[in-house]
């Protein structure tokens, strides 16, 4: 996720109303010609998410707090902040639209640029997700859907209709990167007897970094005396003397082992 928060944009924090949570997502877009020139140029995407916030805030008929929406989408696949997490959106209509759902608005309108890119509607799921991580619902909407509007747009209403999937099928998030190093397990899963790759991992690392008090190979991968001794050693090696570097190993000294996540 590409975010550009607030602080980047210079803008204080958001005086919208708090509010915790809501039933999902209501999708958006401009509803006025928006410039073709936002495909190659960035710097104008900022501009117009900075022109939108000025025009809400001098529209005293509405009396915002804020720009209208959580968050903004722009071509190039960046999240612009908005109100933010936690905040009620401005955007879908009226006070019961505004509870039910939080906002987000792809950068394109109803004439120019009115095609969402590929890493827009990246970003807009980004931020859907965001937001399902801070209170919001399963629902994906559109402007449209409970208050008499063309907004999204086609394009946009066409892709919430489909569920909002991230190009290329996927609309889940990305599974987390496997870990390098092997995260310290808890001092209570190092007993007598225990097999596991990480073991084997551990007693190839102890014997690395020059601490190899092993009898023997055999059995690499499970914990005996041998991995007990070598261990010490590291402790004593990292500085630790007495009961400090006694077995079993502690979340620090484990750390700066690096075993491997094989």
């Amino acid at each position: 996720m590409k975010l550009i928060t607030r602080a980047q944009l210079d803008w204080p924090a958001s005086a919208a109303p708090t509010q915790t949570s809501a039933k999902g997502v209501k999708v958006h877009y401009e509803g006025s010609p928006v410039s073709t020139k936002l495909l190659t140029d960035h710097d104008a995407c900022i501009a117009e998410w900075k022109a939108i916030r000025r025009s809400h805030l001098a529209n005293k008929a509405e009396n915002y707090s804020d720009v209208a929406y959580n968050y903004a989408a722009c071509p190039h696949g960046y999240l612009l902040e908005g109100r933010g997490i936690g905040k009620r959106t401005g955007a879908n209509g009226n006070q019961a639209l505004n509870q039910a759902h939080y906002a987000i608005v792809g950068l394109v309108g109803s004439s120019g640029l009115t095609e969402p890119t590929d890493a827009m509607l990246s970003a807009i799921r980004d931020g859907i997700e965001l937001l399902r991580k801070h209170g919001a619902g399963s629902e994906i909407k559109g402007h449209r859907d409970g208050y008499a509007t063309t907004c999204p747009g086609p394009k946009l209403y066409a892709w919430v209709q489909k569920g909002a999937p991230r190009p290329g099928g996927n609309t889940a998030e990305p599974a987390p990167a496997k870990p390098k190093y092997v995260p310290f397990p808890g001092a209570s899963w190092f007993t007598t007897g225990r097999k596991s790759p990480i073991v084997a991992a551990m007693h190839n690392r102890l014997v690395a970094v020059g601490c190899n008090r092993y009898q023997s190979s055999a059995d690499k991968d499970v914990i005996g005396s041998g991995d007990v001794a070598s261990y010490e050693a590291w402790q004593r090696k990292c500085g630790y003397t007495g009961a400090a570097a006694k077995w079993p190993p502690g979340p620090t000294t484990w750390n700066k082992l690096q075993v491997p996540n094989v």
